[in-house]
């Protein structure tokens, strides 16, 4: 089996990493895979030990040159399928690729942003399958008219060993400079509107005045970085709250958290939930997308109405007065990340829908 993989991300984040951890497990299970990706992207270099690499010009949603730039590798490389996991034209451009090449165009719903009906029924006309990394975002689609039997369920996945590490919290201390008194909050997500770190910031005066030692964390960069360094700022928050930029030793680092807090108004499931948990960190989180299914309120997390910066802060206050409590969801989610959301679970969800259109294609 031949799989050409497309991924137009630029960074190693949620999605990308999903890609990274399909195509090494595929090739441990003999699939040959392709990967047409943004050139420059950390992706074309981390894939190379996985899957035979095109990086390319990957331009946005209304680049055209991407037809005939996939289609060509398509023919070129002999794929027996075409796998798209991105959006940022990938997903359009990648389909009428897939048609004119005459193979089955598989692609993978991240977000659950809802699109209008009129487009849904366009756009996935030229896909033969929608993966959907959540059942909310299952949900998402077929509320918008996508055929019940083009859509196929397959959670994301997360190394738990990985993030399974000790709680060493001097590391904290000497890597970002955090005292080792005092609670520490996370938040791991780009900085962009919908994560909803506002909504945290607005929660946390009376928290400080109840923990004056607290500490937050903001992991991830985007386009919201002046905004928040301002809103922090204004809110006298700066002693309390840090900017952290994007890093790559968050496997060591989240099991240093007393808190994960995931604050988003839209979220597909949210890879970060499923680190931390595998960390045992406990998570409050909205009640919004695919979150309900990473985050089991009472099991591994609280849940919140999202935008409700008072639900907000009670829960967040619940479990730093509670330690008990929070190391009973801590453990609850390590048990949760083992059971249902492996690498392995969903490399073979993944090759269970190759292997289905593959058999209709004979």
């Amino acid at each position: 089996m031949r799989v050409l993989h497309v991924e137009g991300g630029r960074h190693l984040y949620g999605g990308a990493r999903q890609v990274l951890y399909l195509l090494e497990g595929l090739a441990q299970r003999g699939v040959t895979s392709g990967l047409i990706c943004r050139a420059g992207s950390e992706i074309a270099t981390a894939a190379k030990p996985w899957a035979e690499v095109f990086p390319m010009p990957m331009k946005g949603d209304l680049d055209l040159a991407l037809i005939p730039r996939i289609y060509f590798r398509t023919l070129q490389f002999q794929a027996d399928l075409l796998h798209l996991h991105s959006r940022i034209g990938a997903d359009v451009m990648g389909g009428i690729a897939g048609r004119l090449a005459r193979v089955p165009v598989v692609h993978s719903r991240r977000v659950d942003n809802p699109e209008p009906a009129w487009r849904v029924g366009l756009k996935y006309r030229l896909h033969d399958r929608v993966i959907a990394i959540s059942q909310g975002i299952g949900e998402v689609l077929l509320a918008a008219g996508l055929p019940r039997d083009k859509l196929r369920v397959v959670r994301s996945a997360v190394d738990f060993q990985a993030f399974g590490g000790p709680r060493e919290r001097h590391i904290l201390r000497d890597r970002l400079g955090v005292p080792l008194e005092g609670p520490v909050i996370g938040v791991v997500a780009q900085l962009i509107p919908r994560k909803g770190h506002r909504f945290l910031l607005q929660a946390l005066p009376p928290l400080v005045a109840e923990f004056p030692d607290l500490r937050v964390l903001f992991f991830g960069q985007g386009p919201e970085a002046a905004t928040l360094e301002r809103a922090i700022g204004a809110a006298g928050l700066a002693r309390q709250v840090r900017l952290c930029g994007f890093r790559d030793d968050l496997p060591e680092l989240l099991p240093c958290l007393d808190l994960l807090v995931h604050p988003a108004t839209l979220e597909g499931l949210g890879v970060s939930l499923l680190q931390a948990s595998s960390a045992g960190v406990p998570v409050i989180a909205s009640r919004v997308g695919g979150i309900p299914e990473a985050v089991r309120d009472g099991i591994n997390g609280l849940l919140v109405t999202p935008g409700d910066v008072a639900a907000l802060g009670a829960a967040i206050a619940r479990l730093l007065r509670d330690p008990d409590l929070a190391r009973r969801l801590g453990r609850g989610g390590r048990v949760l990340m083992s059971a249902e959301f492996s690498i392995p679970a969903m490399v073979e969800g993944n090759l269970a829908v190759y292997r289905e259109l593959l058999r209709r294609h004979d």
